[in-house]
């Protein structure tokens, strides 16, 4: 059964999915982008489709790593915005994100969905 909200309830949106956060991460830069992407998707309503809610979750991704996940070779990159202090302090560990994070993400979606 797909989520409605109710007429007189505010919309449900994205960044529902980013709570709780991870216990673990890959590299120091992953709570930061964790968070900026719950901010960015603070005011996006969760799509009617799971698919379409993955959608958003990887251009958002892209477009807050400024990197194109699936021609990306590297396993991790450095982006100054997500630098906060610590020996890898804002690298982002792609596979990470690959593997685990944007699933679990998509895994919200799709439970949020009832999907």
């Amino acid at each position: 059964m797909a989520h409605e909200a109710p007429d007189d309830a505010e919309a449900v949106t994205m960044a529902v999915l980013f709570a709780p956060e991870p216990d673990t991460w890959g590299l120091r830069g992953d709570p930061h982008l964790w968070r900026a992407m719950r901010d960015r998707l603070s005011h996006a309503e969760v799509p009617p489709s799971p698919d379409e809610a993955t959608a958003l979750l990887r251009a958002t991704f892209d477009d807050l790593t400024a990197l194109d996940r699936a021609d990306a070779e590297a396993s991790a990159v450095y982006r100054e915005q997500y630098a906060h202090g610590g020996m890898s302090s804002g690298m982002i560990h792609l596979d990470t994100w690959r593997t685990r994070l944007l699933p679990l993400l998509a895994e919200r979606a799709r439970a949020l969905l009832g999907e």
